[in-house]
């Protein structure tokens, strides 16, 4: 539980992720050796930290202490300037979970490097239960994290929340990466699960932290709200053999009120900081669209459209387009979002996207064209890597075709 804290107060000190991760670890095993003989601390958080920084102060005054020798000798050889005076070690550690944040998800590191250190410095997560999470062999994420560690090493990253216009490309890094956990949690990209609440917990925790650590970022509390209100449904987006259970039939009783009611009062809180909102705070209003309705039919389509054409502006992608046609089907009709469908048929981007001849396959549906819709789901099925949504579709495939 003060994983991420600890190794934060460390970073500062040593510079070194790697090495800070390892002094956690001793103050650990210290623990498990002193407190079964002295007794459990009073405040075994305080224990730990005192512990570890203590190693870490320890490990820099030597190298401290064996550089001004170096320095002396070269001084004395008429080879540098006199060794700068011993500074006090500053012991300030405000802000240090948020630096580590920002250095866990440095831009000079891969996506998924980005992912993996994040899981395991400021979620606490083992290797093994990470790639376990993103079905990888765990020699994989063991290398792949010990890779982020060497490259933000080698990168010189410095220990520090950036400013100006590098803070705000290094926040949209922050916040893609801690999305990008929430979403794998909340449809599995691979594997037999539909749903990961344990990564959407993990996703959500982070970002309530971040909003403490920033209170001024307008799209952080965005992505909070979304998050919130996306994690009021899980509950709902499974039935009891784990099967995915479709918008339309979950049953909206099983979601989350408290969820919902934090996510709508974090929109509140973001739309306050800022006139011009950005695509965690749009994508945050189209769910509260879904969270304030009582069922599909009673939402408000046309509100979503509309915030679905904003998000295009903010945040253009195919796959904004592919969700903006499904507001359309349903505000307007299936064959007004039909014939958006088949404009994004040739991008590139969703050639191999199974969400494309799913939603085509549906709006087929709707419109009666079965033997159409058959195969489109059957395409579907074919693409998808998560065996839970496979089954679905196959499904939806064989009731088109009865």
């Amino acid at each position: 539980m003060e994983s991420a804290r600890i190794v934060a107060a460390l970073v500062r000190i040593v510079r070194d992720v790697g090495l800070a991760e390892d002094m956690a670890h001793d103050a650990l095993i210290a623990a498990l050796e002193q407190w079964p003989v002295e007794g459990m601390p009073r405040n075994p958080a305080a224990w730990l930290m005192t512990t570890a920084r203590r190693r870490a102060i320890d490990m820099v005054r030597h190298r401290a202490m064996a550089e001004r020798k170096q320095e002396q000798i070269a001084y004395e050889h008429g080879d540098a300037q006199p060794p700068p005076p011993d500074d006090a070690l500053d012991e300030d550690i405000d802000d240090d979970l948020l630096r580590l944040v920002f250095v866990a998800c440095h831009p000079v590191l891969s996506r998924e490097g980005r992912t993996a250190l994040t899981l395991k410095l400021l979620c606490g997560l083992t290797t093994q239960e990470i790639a376990r999470a993103f079905l990888v062999p765990e020699t994989t994420m063991a290398q792949r994290i010990v890779r982020a560690k060497r490259a933000l090493t080698a990168s010189g990253v410095p220990f520090e929340v950036p400013r100006g216009a590098d803070r705000n490309a290094r926040l949209s890094s922050v916040l893609e990466v801690i999305y990008l956990v929430f979403n794998e949690g909340y449809a599995a990209a691979a594997g037999d699960d539909w749903v990961r609440p344990g990564l959407c917990d993990e996703a959500v925790r982070l970002g309530r932290v971040l909003a403490e650590l920033m209170p001024e970022e307008a799209e952080v509390h965005g992505l909070v709200a979304l998050m919130e209100l996306q994690a009021s449904r899980l509950k709902a987006r499974v039935d009891a053999a784990g099967a995915p259970v479709r918008l339309e039939h979950q049953n909206r009783a099983r979601w989350d009120r408290m969820l919902i009611r934090r996510g709508l009062a974090a929109i509140t809180r973001a739309r306050a900081l800022g006139p011009s909102p950005g695509p965690y705070l749009l994508q945050a209003e189209i769910a509260a669209c879904h969270a304030r309705a009582a069922s599909v039919a009673d939402t408000d389509w046309r509100r979503v459209t509309a915030l679905y054409d904003a998000l295009a502006v903010v945040w253009p992608s195919p796959v904004v387009a592919l969700n903006r046609a499904v507001a359309v089907a349903m505000a307007e009709g299936p064959t007004a979002g039909l014939a958006l469908v088949d404009d994004l048929a040739d991008t590139p981007a969703l050639r191999d996207y199974h969400l494309l001849p799913a939603v085509r396959a549906d709006l087929l549906l709707r419109l009666g064209q079965r033997d159409q819709a058959r195969a489109e789901f059957e395409r579907a099925a074919a693409l998808t890597n998560n065996a839970r949504e496979r089954d679905l579709l196959l499904g939806r495939a064989r009731e088109a075709g009865m």
